[in-house]
């Protein structure tokens, strides 16, 4: 069983690496094998759903790397699959002439394998990898086209945003460890000891939050729409965003653990819904008003793991799994073809290309909530759960269904117009030239999601809810009352006919929340300048105190060394002179101390010695008489020496 899991993630993981390292090598080939590789992928992901596999390796010491596949995971890597496969069949007809395929289709892999292992991850460290390797990959595939600053500025601000939020998945690895939970198995960190529990389930919200583009990181997911339109189907729907709300879904006993982590997680997705609802509302560009729209899509998925409606979450993932990844692939293909999204410059665009216009519809409708479409059923389910934490949650997140009704049918309502306008052919000077046709090959994903769009809605029956929240391990979850669900349908229907009838033209293009509510101006005013300020500071601190003290040290040592040298040249060197002379001067007394006393005296000891030789020769006369004359005396001395003394 191991074996399936570990192919599952090897697969896209390996294929995606061999085609980016390949590049344009592999430049024909790559759309083929990216495809064939998604498509194995899918197969594996039903089989593990299935199966349910289990594997790990060791990583530390006392830690190891787990992946498994239960129900809650199952769904997902189901979803990612069949998303991914959808995006890449697709991208083969968008990308069938980019010179640059095999790194885009490797990237792509890359990118649905990180998600497939965040996804059956059971230990932190998979996770964390899978989670760097998400955010690494995002960016390169939104800043693709790097040549134009400004996509690489948005896949910047996008990487940045989002990595600072991913701090909090490592603090909470710290603190897991600091609090007893050594393994740092997923299931065990509700167990963490206080107070490293609350900083645990504060990393796991903050990082949660930030990947999914919640309140008050939303900004960067409206840069994130620079990218290609395939990239933007994957991201938005199945991959990236996706990943927070299944994180909190995933650990909702950690925040179940602590008083404040599930109230917040609430009240923050049901605002992101509502508010940036609204600011999709006030979009003139179509990718611009999917991307709000999908904070406030995920928004109710978030909402649903602060209510702990953990069913109603999943559910609501996977159907906007499929409308989001549609409508995306619909932008894309009138992009291809038109050159532009503006929605002015869409207008008439369903009537010019029906089969992209139906499969847009399908979605809009579905996204508006709109009965018996998919997200109408498991948003119900989402806000059956906020009713029972409090009707102030229900309230504002059935305004925020309601808003979403308003923004699905301001898209709907341009594509839909006649005619199509002259100036749709010239496109936008941020996009490419349209080619104007639709590729063969981009049909079948559009009909499929759509498809998905549909019945997905399936999810919230109460057959399959009740086998749906068994999976998930939340048998208890509340069903929607029929009240419920016919209060939130005539609301989506009112809202969608009011804004049919009275016309995007008419006011619904609102100009103060156009700009994304200005988040990212307000992190650039608290956060950016701020950090740039003291960073400016501490620059000046360290040019003007640190290296300047550094430099007066630098300049006193040498001064000093200077005043060395110089006493060396005049004080020692002086006195080594004054010795070495008075050495000198000794040394020549001493010469001629030894010239006239030392050796005066052995030459006066030598000529006394030649005189006495002299004297001593002269007795030598070798006449036998004089010796005996000689000996006489020296007898006579001797023995008058011997009378005088005795």
């Amino acid at each position: 069983m191991s074996a399936l899991l570990w192919a599952l993630v090897a697969v896209p993981l390996g294929t995606g690496a061999s085609l980016g390292c390949a590049g344009r090598r592999v430049g024909r080939v790559a759309p083929a094998v990216g495809v064939a590789a998604a498509l194995v992928t899918l197969g594996l992901a039903v089989a593990a759903a299935v199966v349910r596999p289990v594997a790990g390796a060791p990583l530390f010491a006392g830690v190891r790397a787990g992946l498994a596949v239960d129900g809650l995971s199952g769904v997902l890597v189901v979803t990612v699959a069949a998303v991914t496969t959808a995006v890449l069949v697709f991208s083969a007809g968008d990308f069938g002439r980019d010179e640059n395929r095999g790194r885009f289709f490797g990237l792509m892999l890359l990118f649905a394998g990180a998600m497939l292992v965040t996804v059956t991850a059971t230990t932190l460290p998979p996770l964390l990898m899978a989670w760097e390797v998400m955010g690494a990959t995002s960016w390169a595939l939104i800043g693709y086209w790097w040549r134009q600053p400004h996509r690489v500025r948005a896949a910047d601000t996008a990487f940045l945003t989002t990595r600072a939020a991913d701090l909090g998945l490592y603090l909470a690895a710290g603190a897991a460890l600091a609090g007893g939970t050594g393994s740092l198995e997923l299931d065990a960190l509700a167990t963490t000891r206080s107070p490293w529990l609350q900083v645990v389930a504060a990393g796991v919200v903050v990082a949660a939050l930030g990947k999914s583009a919640q309140l008050p990181f939303s900004f960067w997911l409206s840069g994130a729409m620079q990218g290609p339109s395939p990239v933007s189907a994957l991201l938005h729907s199945a991959a990236m965003v996706a990943a927070g709300a299944y994180l909190l879904l995933r650990l909702n006993p950690l925040a179940a653990a602590t008083a404040w982590a599930l109230p917040l997680v609430a009240w923050v997705g049901a605002l992101t819904a509502l508010l940036l609802g609204v600011v999709a509302v006030a979009q003139s560009d179509l990718k611009q008003l999917l991307a709000a729209s999908t904070c406030a899509q995920v928004g109710f998925m978030v909402l649903a793991a602060g209510a702990e409606g953990v069913a109603g979450g999943t559910a609501q993932l996977v159907a906007h799994a499929a409308v989001k990844a549609g409508l995306f692939l619909a932008a894309g293909a009138w992009l291809t073809t038109l050159g532009t999204a503006r929605l002015s410059a869409l207008r008439g665009a369903a009537h010019e290309y029906p089969l992209v216009g139906a499969a847009f519809a399908v979605g809009a409708l579905a996204l508006a909530g709109l009965p018996p479409l998919s997200l109408w059923a498991t948003k119900d389910q989402v806000l059956a759960a906020a009713l029972v934490r409090g009707p102030a949650l229900y309230a504002v997140g059935l305004a925020a269904a309601a808003v979403s009704a308003v923004y699905s049918m301001k898209a709907l309502w341009y594509v839909l117009r006649r005619p199509l306008p002259a100036d749709a052919a010239a496109g936008d000077a941020d996009h490419r030239r349209g080619a104007r046709r639709v590729p063969r090959a981009m049909r079948p994903p559009l009909v499929v999601l759509a498809l998905g769009a549909a019945v997905l809605g399936v999810l919230a029956l109460p057959g399959v809810s009740d086998a749906l929240r068994s999976a998930v391990g939340a048998p208890g979850e509340p069903e929607p009352h029929a009240w419920e669900s016919a209060l939130s349908g005539g609301l989506a229907l009112a809202a969608a006919g009011l804004t049919w009838w009275w016309g995007p033209v008419r006011g619904l293009s609102l100009p103060w929340p156009a700009d994304w509510l200005h988040l990212e101006r307000a992190v650039h005013a608290v956060v950016v300048r701020p950090v740039v300020a003291l960073a400016g500071a501490l620059a000046a601190f360290d040019d003007r105190v640190l290296d300047a003290g550094v430099r007066r040290v630098a300049r006193g040592v040498l001064m000093a060394a200077r005043w060395a040298g110089r006493c060396d040249d005049r004080v020692v060197d002086g006195a080594v002179r004054q010795v070495a002379r008075g050495g000198l001067v000794a040394a020549r007394w001493s010469g001629r101390a030894d010239d006239s006393g030392v050796d005066g005296a052995v030459r006066a000891v030598a000529a006394g010695t030649r005189r006495l030789g002299l004297l001593a020769r002269r007795p030598q006369t070798g006449l036998l008489h004089q010796y005996y004359v000689q000996a006489a005396l020296g007898l006579a001395f001797l023995a008058l020496f011997l009378l005088l003394v005795g």
